[in-house]
């Protein structure tokens, strides 16, 4: 019978074949923790009689979500990190290297057909270059960080078949919202999705990561975008599903008929075309996040905002996804484009997106972001109302005042 990829991956780490369903306990490659988790599992691998993790190559620490720390209680913590990365010989990413998913794949900590697990939602971003990673509980890290393996059951397959090729006004985040929308916010619950199709064939890795990390918005336990066109700057083993593998599901989409969406509050599975949300009116604007924050983003920000001002009423703030995402935006001029067009750089991390610190809305404020999640208080208040859009959209937004198709720029500002 032939196998998924995440049959495929989880079977080279349990060393037997394994399929659908079956429970078995697999060897781990890599995890990693945030300030928002790694106190908790430090205390529970302490509770555990953890005295040594059972390999410090494997294990990452990152100070991200409230990051620099806005109060003491916060900045106790962020010590307790340093402390425990040191006594350990554990890498450690202070404050302002950036944001946890960026780190993990930018410095290579894992690599395609891997097994990782990060005490984060979002650890499914590394499905981009199809790893198998997955977020886990505080306690759950703490035990692997003891033994080097734990348990899982292995999940069912939806497979996303993306025919044809996307407009050239969609973007990943487009199609990765339209996709949310499509399936619903509970859709793919513990569940893989194999993304595939000549659509993705062509995307850039910051575009896969785009759409892996959108993955758990479905309840996915993991999304593996196929390695089919993907570049690294290193050999790789490139995995496929076999012909007779079993899906719970298969979507085929048309891709050439996917147009820009926006998220509308207060769930990411509330998904309307572009064109049917336009004019609203908006207060703050924020490109950012482990979803958009990338070169890429900025760039695309950019073309958009050069040589013009972003309207008086509205505040862009933007947080680059890593240190050295900001560094190559400083050389190539993107950060001069955009700061000389009002908008406000922020210390990369994830206070913005998750609502810790910097950049909380004020009551009644409407958002358009870059993230993705907009429950009602992600961004710090739960009296805001978010939505969600490509780094585009947002630019676009926030040089209008209101809701505005990046096509419709130079027509808009000049009517302005």
């Amino acid at each position: 019978m032939g196998q998924t990829i995440i049959e495929k991956i989880i079977s080279a780490h349990s060393n037997k074949l394994v399929y659908k369903n079956e429970i078995t306990i697999i060897d781990v490659d890599g995890v990693m923790a945030t300030d928002t988790t790694a106190p908790l599992t430090i205390k529970a691998f302490a509770e555990m009689g953890g005295k040594k993790v059972w390999d410090s190559k494997k294990m990452t620490l990152i100070i991200d979500h409230a990051s620099p720390a806005p109060n003491e209680r916060i900045s106790n913590l962020h010590d307790l990190m340093r402390k425990f990365a040191k006594e350990q010989n554990i890498k450690l990413y202070d404050v302002g290297e950036g944001i946890c998913h960026q780190l993990i794949i930018e410095n290579e900590h894992v690599k395609p057909g891997q097994l990782f697990l990060g005490a984060d939602s979002h650890t499914c971003t590394y499905g981009a270059i199809g790893a198998f990673s997955t977020g886990v509980g505080s306690t759950d890290l703490a035990g692997v960080m003891l033994t080097g393996k734990t348990w899982v059951k292995v999940p069912e397959t939806i497979k996303i078949e993306l025919k044809g090729k996307l407009k050239s006004s969609v973007t990943a985040k487009d199609l990765i919202l339209y996709l949310v929308g499509k399936l619903g916010i509970e859709g793919a619950t513990y569940k893989a999705i194999e993304f595939t199709g000549e659509a993705l064939e062509e995307l850039s890795l910051d575009s896969r990561m785009t759409i892996s990390n959108m993955a758990i918005e479905m309840g996915a336990k993991a999304g593996l975008v196929n390695t089919k066109g993907l570049t690294l700057p290193y050999e790789f083993e490139h995995i496929e599903a076999d012909d007779d593998a079993i899906y719970c599901e298969i979507h085929e989409i048309d891709a050439s008929n996917i147009e820009p969406v926006v998220s509308i509050p207060h769930s990411p599975d509330h998904v309307k075309p572009l064109k049917d949300v336009l004019g609203e009116p908006i207060q703050m604007a924020f490109i950012g996040s482990c979803t958009n924050g990338r070169l890429e983003d900025l760039h695309s920000a950019a073309s958009i905002l050069k040589g013009k001002k972003i309207h008086p009423d509205v505040r862009l703030i933007i947080a680059p996804a890593s240190r050295k995402v900001f560094l190559d935006a400083l050389k190539d001029g993107t950060l001069e484009t955009l700061t000389s067009a009002g908008a406000s750089f922020i210390t990369s991390g994830c206070g913005p997106c998750v609502g810790t610190h910097q950049g909380v809305p004020g009551n009644g404020e409407n958002v358009i972001s870059s993230t993705n999640r907009n429950f009602q208080g992600r961004m710090g208040n739960r009296n805001s109302n978010v939505y969600l859009g490509s780094p585009a959209t947002v630019a676009a937004s926030a040089l209008y005042g209101k809701i505005t198709d990046p096509q419709m720029v130079e027509e808009v500002y000049h009517e302005a």
